[in-house]
């Protein structure tokens, strides 16, 4: 049994999304983040960076992984699916992961932060993180055009990047003139452990589909970041 601690983001939808496609029994516990639980001492014992996802895989002696990208090469390799055992096959499906570890979701958590949250609407910095994020996206529809998934057959690596690409109005970058990413977010986004997967939790984001809600989402996750400067400040 695995226990998974989460909240309704991108990087806690890859794991509940992973876990589904495995079939692996876990137990979902949902942090309420805007109340900061994620930064209180029990959590920080599983996660010393207080950041969601992390899990506790009990049939390992309370093993605890955090860290998205490495709790997915976990599941992988502890059940021996979602990523080949050849070294090649292994290092094409870590080469997409990383490309969503250190590109495609910082660029899109940036475009977030300044497009939607940060209290002053700084012009400059929203075009260079929505520009970065559609230049990735372009990067991932030229590799789309001549594979079906990223690396081979589904893996971990689509499980990642799809999992940050879908909430890509958030960011304020569209995916207009990119036919092939397209088909893959739609491909992927009809699986059905992916359609069970990102409803573990349900994101409040998929139900924001007036300004109005939009904002009122928006509002909450700006207060988190306030709170959260405040106490890197030691405020």
């Amino acid at each position: 049994m695995i226990d998974l601690y989460t909240a309704a983001t991108p990087n806690g939808h890859k794991i509940s999304i992973a876990l589904e496609e495995l079939a692996l029994p876990y137990t979902l516990h949902a942090l309420d983040l805007a109340a900061n639980v994620q930064k209180e001492p029990w959590f920080l014992a599983l996660n010393p960076n207080g950041r969601i996802p992390a899990i506790v895989d009990r049939e390992a002696g309370d093993f605890a992984v955090f860290e998205s990208g490495a709790i997915l090469i976990y599941l992988a390799e502890k059940t021996g699916r979602l990523m080949p055992s050849d070294p090649k096959g292994r290092s094409q499906v870590l080469q997409w992961l990383m490309f969503q570890m250190g590109g495609v979701g910082p660029m899109m958590g940036q475009a977030n932060v300044f497009f939607r949250y940060f209290p002053e609407k700084i012009q400059a910095a929203i075009d260079r993180y929505q520009g970065e994020s559609k230049r990735l996206f372009r990067v991932l529809d030229g590799h789309l055009a001549r594979h079906e998934y990223l690396a081979g057959d589904y893996s971990i690596a689509d499980i990642a990047n799809w999992a940050w690409v879908r909430t890509h109005s958030w960011s304020g970058v569209d995916v207009d003139g990119l036919p092939h990413l397209q088909r893959w977010l739609a491909l992927v986004g009809e699986r059905p452990a992916v359609r069970r997967g990102i409803q573990l939790p349900p994101s409040r984001l998929d139900r924001a589909s007036s300004p109005e809600k939009a904002e009122q989402f928006a509002a909450e996750a700006r207060k988190m970041l306030e709170t959260g400067q405040s106490r890197e400040k030691g405020v």
